[in-house]
């Protein structure tokens, strides 16, 4: 069990106290947000403290961290706040779904892993991944560190995800591909072959049609 202060007062700092308070073994103790963005004292009823005055407050000896940021600037921002993170000295906590199906392969520190993710054994998941729920890790592959899952991504057997991608809601990988860095795969891509550095898939939107729903039969 460990004493942890959460990165951030949004909605994905909310939905992270909701899990660790629910479905872990882990204290939630404070929030904390740079200086510039710290709005109030009190956050679901927990201190709110500047991360510039983190240390004198919370001492990394005493206390871990959860960085749950998104995946903003193809998340680096999430990368450089962790990086910060651990030059200061902190552990950072990560959390797995007791709804997620696991076979206890590597996991990298500051994950945050939904319930109903299907992790195949020989899998490995760096630092800093953020897996939503309901996504398919086919055996034999790796996820590299600060990468992002938008939920339902159906990841084939021994697949390589590189190091900073973001992988849409419904991005299907198929067997023996690697991803490159900084990827952005989007909603309902299909990658059937390697891909370049910094590479982006952006499957066109479904088009309207020209009947109207009054029109269509059945309906």
């Amino acid at each position: 069990m460990a004493k942890v202060i959460i990165f951030g007062i949004g909605q994905i700092a909310e939905i992270a106290h909701f899990y660790l308070t629910n479905d872990s073994e882990h204290e939630v103790v404070a929030f904390t947000v740079d200086k510039e963005f710290l709005k109030g004292d009190s956050f679901h009823t927990l201190p709110v403290v500047a991360y510039e005055d983190l240390i004198e407050k919370y001492p990394p000896n005493e206390f871990k961290m959860f960085i749950p940021i998104s995946y903003k600037k193809v998340n680096k921002l999430r990368a450089e706040k962790f990086a910060d993170a651990k030059a200061k000295g902190y552990k950072c906590v990560s959390y797995i779904s007791s709804k997620a199906t696991y076979y206890n392969t590597p996991v990298g520190e500051n994950c945050f892993i939904f319930e109903n993710n299907v992790i195949q054994p020989f899998t490995s998941i760096g630092d800093n991944c953020i897996l939503w729920s309901g996504n398919h890790i086919g055996h034999h592959t790796t996820i590299e560190d600060h990468c992002f899952l938008a939920s339902h991504v159906v990841i084939s057997g021994k697949v390589n995800i590189g190091e900073f991608s973001f992988l849409g809601v419904n991005s299907t990988i198929s067997d023996n591909v690697s991803i490159g860095i900084a990827n952005v795969i989007g909603s309902g891509a299909i990658i059937f072959k390697d891909t370049d550095d910094n590479a982006v898939y952006s499957p066109s939107e479904t088009e309207k049609s020209r009947v109207s729903s009054n029109r269509l039969r059945g309906f």
